[in-house]
């Protein structure tokens, strides 16, 4: 069925890509299983097209994918949301795989590797495209069992050991937080359909629907890296192949807002929870907190990952708007953060394979002597940076003005978006010095011996840097995208009764 071929693909290409690896040992034949990931994520996104073609005109498609059950369980519903959602999940994911095939050469497990990536990125769209919280938690827990092992993939180090069980052990709590939570919601109303518990729990709060919120948003905001929940991310994605790390903050993290988005819009109304502030006070503390941290590193990746609690602060500030507007802002910062950040991390990860260390001082002048890595590096920097006319800027300023507009009802807010301007403040401080030691000081004795990374690495992060150049200079297409997505998460109406009739 067209509806599930998205999903069924990513499943179908990573149950045969041991066969090929097999195959291609027998034949002689090099990165053929490295080759059909490729393939798949592509069949994949052309699949993914056919579905924007149908929900793009506002139509929501519903499937229940066990057969049609009591009250909708195992239903995958797919709106603009879901679609925009998994659209930048399998972008990214390809651009990964293209970039995998000469990273990852010096490892071995290739089947293996392959095989998680694809179940990895199956996972999230399955959650982007879950109608119900049994089909989100079966899609959630194949997303976090992968990533758990692809954090952990060199095992022969101790540190990507100890960051994978520290980032298992995390993530674990938070999804039986959120099971948890399931299992109050299916005791107050018998259902654990999103449409069925909107109809009853948008209504009126009670104390038990709160506990339940809550436990939600704490689950959830553990994948999601929101402060005090973040604890786990620092340490995973310095740990974790550069690949992979670009995968974790480009869009694993971003699973967790898309879950943040989806259910308390849809479940919990703000108009009967008000918990536009109680999320813009978790905003700001954690866009606070990522980019202070941010400014004390001296481990390239460390930093980076600090970098993204920040911008999910951002991301999370656009969401607490519970405006269309701030969550348009929102989505299209997801989407500029997932191109930029990957961007940064694919480019660490090139300086890390032509010098074996992290280290600032070990990297600095590294981009004189890799041209083309220095120079994308710079375009992700100064977009993350919120620099004009670079992509990062357009969806920072919207939500910026989110927030402005909020404070016409609430003055507090004005206050909110003063410390987020302070915090883009931050943000400019550390990537300018990142500039000046990887690009202007001249090269350190082991980053005098670098050379420029291999064409196959190159191109993928040069289709990101161009990304982030067109975004910038011609946003209006995306923001489209994005705000057909923001109308989709508040056109409750439409979704409840397309299931509920």
């Amino acid at each position: 069925m067209i509806l599930t071929w998205p999903i069924d693909i990513l499943v179908l290409f990573a149950v045969t890509t041991p066969i090929a690896y097999l195959a291609g040992t027998k034949l002689r034949v090099e990165k053929l299983a490295d080759t059909w990931s490729v393939i798949g994520f592509i069949f994949s996104i052309i699949s993914l097209y056919f579905l924007y073609q149908e929900v793009s005109v506002g139509r929501i498609i519903t499937y229940y994918w066990a057969g049609q059950q009591l009250r909708g369980v195992a239903m995958l519903k797919i709106d603009m949301l879901g679609v925009f959602m998994a659209g930048i999940f399998l972008f990214i994911g390809l651009l990964t795989a293209i970039y995998s095939v000469r990273y990852m050469e010096h490892d071995s497990g290739h089947a293996e590797y392959y095989t998680l990536l694809l179940l990895m990125v199956s996972g999230m769209v399955g959650v982007a495209f879950a109608g119900d919280f049994f089909t989100f938690f079966l899609f959630w827990e194949l997303m976090c069992i992968t990533s758990y092992v692809l954090v952990a993939f060199r095992k022969e180090k101790w540190e990507p050991i100890e960051a994978g069980f520290k980032y298992f052990v995390m993530s674990s709590a938070g999804s039986a937080t959120v099971l948890f939570a399931m299992s109050i919601l299916y005791g107050m109303t018998g259902s654990l359909n999103f449409a069925y518990l909107s109809t009853t729990l948008s209504t009126s709060a009670s104390p038990w629907s709160v506990l339940a919120m809550a436990m939600i948003v704490t689950g959830l905001g553990v994948k999601a890296a929101i402060v005090p929940f973040h604890s786990w991310l620092p340490d995973a994605h310095p740990a974790a192949p550069s690949s992979i790390s670009a995968m974790l903050s480009g869009v694993v993290i971003k699973t967790g807002v898309y879950g943040l988005v989806r259910i308390m819009i849809l479940v919990f109304a703000p108009d009967a929870y008000h918990w536009q502030f109680a999320l813009a006070i978790l905003a700001v503390l954690t866009m606070t907190v990522g980019n202070l941290m941010a400014l004390l590193q001296s481990d390239l990746k460390r930093l980076l990952a600090f970098s993204s609690i920040g911008h999910i602060g951002y991301i999370l500030f656009g969401l607490s708007a519970a405006t269309i507007y701030g969550l348009t802002g929102g989505l299209f910062h997801v989407m500029n953060h997932a191109m930029s950040k990957a961007l940064l991390f694919l480019c660490s990860g090139a300086f890390l394979l032509a010098i074996e260390s992290r280290n600032l001082d070990d990297l600095a002048g590294i981009g004189r002597k890799m041209k083309i890595t220095g120079l994308v590096f710079i375009i992700g920097a100064l977009a993350l940076a919120g620099v004009p006319p670079l992509n990062g800027f357009q969806s920072e300023f919207m939500i910026l003005l989110a927030g402005i507009q909020n404070g016409a009802g609430n003055g507090t807010w004005y206050w909110l978006s003063a410390i987020m301007i302070m915090n883009i403040l931050f943000s400019v401080a550390y990537y300018l010095r990142l500039v000046q030691i990887l690009i202007l000081k001249e090269p350190s004795s082991l980053a005098s011996k670098a050379k420029e990374a291999p064409m196959s690495m190159l191109f993928p992060m040069v289709i990101l840097a161009i990304m982030c150049i067109i975004v910038g200079v011609y946003p209006g297409p995306f923001v489209d995208l994005a705000n057909k997505a923001a109308q989709a998460a508040f056109n409750l109406d439409v979704y409840v009764k397309s299931v509920v009739g």
